[in-house]
């Protein structure tokens, strides 16, 4: 109910309770009494009779100078609200005059009207990476804004995108002036014409010039208010928030430099097979087989059979040896894996390869030539090392040769630097390794190891035992500082008979495997490969915290979408 306001005369008592009254649902009334008597005042005139309760005596008349001292905080406070009234009313009429102008400004750039001057050189289309080797011709390039800047009232700077680079336009006089031009937004997309231009000394822009526009329009205009871009997506939004709305996340630069890299890294991967000698191959991912466990399986119905989606191309890659020679292929696998941790991912790009009649330290000689001609080849190219540079600043390439650690020396290791388990105690002899020791040991020693011999019992059932120790395994993972695990690789079983053990071992039925077991049959050799997750090795490059920033659309339990 709303307090009283109607001023009193001094025949009515007006009563204060200091302890239990209210200056917010107060009345004055001896039942609901206000809390001071400055709230008396204000809402009942200065012509009251207050009488005031500060103990258990009760209520007594208010003395002079508190009545006194009141009446001035009461004066007071009128003013201040008669001020903050005037200063209200004014600010709304200088917004309600604004709008005007802005409306009546919008209004008459509807009647502005740009054409493209006839008279100059027809401008040449170019992608914005042209722009270099195009300064001085008129030239027309079509993209998203990527940034917008006004300065003063006749004079734009545009940051133009068009997936090739970024190139800062300049707009000015009536080019400012138009209702396209005063509703622009970021993220619309606007063609421009113009000449590219040198920037003077001092002034930085990308590829240091820019475009001085002679007649530009727009595309397609992106929303503003509420819906505009940059309220849509920032760096600091919840991770799952951004994670639906990847679609515009890749829109930003570091996202976009992380795939362009990425693509760069694919290419180097392939360059170094090719001059390696090997042949690529593009396997299946819906098969009938497993390679690194059922328990991670994604199982499908395949025309009434039972089939899953690939975990690995590896026994596929190991057929192709006696007729295509040493063999990689760069596919997608998938392990349904009910993992959050940061290196994780449901789907991944997996690079894969198989080499024949080989030693395991030549795939270890391999694997590290691999690792290094990569980076070796991607760092000489100076787009890429630049994306590499921005992302990760100060990175230097590995130095070789590798460390090369066995198992039970990591072990030791373990040991020896106290790193244990939750529990307090320490890792024995035949434990897998999990990934948060792993790393605390790879980040100590900071540098990549290749980490060999691992327990055949923790291993899978296709890997090669040591003929001096058949407990022991001719098995390799790859370590990197900050990821941790990236490759994984061992020799592969070479004998018939040895293999079938091992299936009848892990109570696999070989029969859906007899195509792999033949490899062994029909002229078998001792081989060996390996498998490296791209988003791994690009999260070490890059400097990443997760590797799902290094996918396009990542996929992890809980998330298959967009």
């Amino acid at each position: 109910m709303a307090s009283i306001s109607v001023p009193l005369t001094t025949e009515d008592i007006v009563y204060v309770d200091e302890i239990a009254g209210s200056d917010e649902s107060g009345t004055g009334a001896e039942s609901s009494p206000f809390k001071t008597p400055v709230k008396a005042i204000e809402k009942l005139g200065d012509k009251i009779k207050i009488q005031v309760k500060k103990d258990a005596e009760g209520y007594k008349d208010i003395s002079g100078a508190a009545l006194k001292k009141a009446k001035k905080s009461a004066a007071e406070q009128q003013r201040k609200l008669k001020k903050q009234e005037e200063q209200k009313k004014k600010l709304e009429e200088e917004q309600q005059k604004k709008a005007e102008e802005e409306a009546k400004a919008l209004e008459h750039a509807k009647s502005i009207v740009l054409t493209e001057d006839e008279s100059l050189p027809k401008a040449e289309k170019i992608k914005i990476r042209q722009g270099v080797a195009s300064r001085g011709k008129r030239v027309k390039v079509s993209g998203w804004v990527h940034r917008l800047r006004v300065q003063g009232k006749d004079m734009m700077f545009v940051v133009l995108r068009d997936g090739t680079g970024y190139l800062q336009c300049v707009l000015t006089g009536k080019q400012c002036h138009t209702y396209d031009a005063i509703t622009l937004t970021v993220e619309s997309t606007i063609t421009v014409h113009g000449i590219i231009n040198p920037l003077p000394e001092g002034k930085t822009a990308p590829d240091n010039h820019e475009l001085v526009v002679d007649y530009w329009y727009v595309v397609g205009k992106a929303p503003g208010g509420d819906e505009a871009f940059n309220n849509k997506v920032s760096a600091d939004a919840d991770p799952s928030y951004l994670l639906d709305n990847r679609h515009l996340v890749l829109r930003g630069e570091t996202a976009s430099a992380v795939l362009k890299a990425r693509a760069e890294v694919i290419k180097a991967f392939r360059a170094h097979y090719e001059s390696r000698g090997y042949t690529e191959v593009t396997p299946p991912c819906m098969v009938q087989t497993q390679v690194e466990g059922g328990s991670t399986l994604f199982e499908f119905n395949y025309y009434g059979e039972k089939a899953y989606l690939t975990q690995s191309s590896q026994l596929y890659l190991e057929t192709c040896l006696p007729s295509l020679g040493d063999v990689f292929c760069l596919a997608e696998s998938y392990r349904a894996e009910k993992s959050h941790t940061r290196r994780h991912l449901s789907e991944y790009s997996h690079l894969e390869a198989e080499m024949a009649f080989i030693s395991f330290d030549d795939m270890l000689d391999a694997l590290e030539d691999l690792i290094c001609d990569v980076i070796d080849r991607i760092m000489a190219h100076e787009p890429t090392r630049q994306l590499i540079e921005q992302l990760n600043p100060g990175f230097k390439p590995p130095a070789r040769p590798f460390l090369r650690m066995k198992y039970a020396d990591a072990i030791k290791y373990l040991k020896e630097n106290d790193i244990k388990k939750e529990d307090g105690s320490f890792y024995e002899f035949g434990e897998d390794i999990p990934e948060a020791p792993e790393r605390a040991m790879t980040d100590k020693i900071n540098r990549p190891i290749l980490l060999t011999h691992f327990p055949a019992d923790i291993k899978a059932f296709y890997m090669q035992k040591c003929a001096n120790d058949r407990g022991i395994t001719e098995s390799v993972d790859v370590l990197m500082p900050g990821v941790g695990e990236i490759v994984g690789g061992s020799m592969r079983m070479n004998d018939r008979e040895e293999l079938l053990e091992a299936y009848k071992k892990e109570g696999i039925d070989p029969a859906p495997y007899y195509w792999y077991t033949d490899q062994r049959k029909y002229g078998t050799t001792p081989h060996g490969g390996y498998g490296l997750g791209v988003e791994r090795f690009l999260a070490w490059l890059l400097n990443r915290y997760t590797v799902r920033e290094c996918s396009l659309y990542p996929r992890f339990t809980g998330r298959c979408t967009p």
